[in-house]
């Protein structure tokens, strides 16, 4: 499989970050988000956390996270860093 290009991470604890990737594989264009670990040598590695899906569902994941958002501002739920 072709090597993944991360255009983005999120960290989401000391040890762990969210990497979000595109890559081609089979001749299709795939986006993913997968769990990034620290390794007992300090390097990154991928974990078996993730999700892989075509890149024409972007737009679509996009929104439906920017909807949570919403509700979990309106919850009350989100602070500010």
């Amino acid at each position: 499989m072709p090597e993944q290009r991360t255009v983005a991470s999120v960290r989401k604890n000391a040890r762990q970050e969210i990497r979000i990737g595109l890559q081609e594989y089979e001749g299709r264009q795939i986006a993913s988000l997968r769990i990034w670990f620290k390794a007992e040598d300090g390097t990154m590695r991928p974990g078996k956390d993730g999700l892989n899906f075509r890149v024409d569902l972007l737009p679509e994941l996009h929104e439906a996270i920017a909807e949570a958002v919403r509700a979990a501002d309106a919850e009350g739920l989100l602070t500010q860093a």
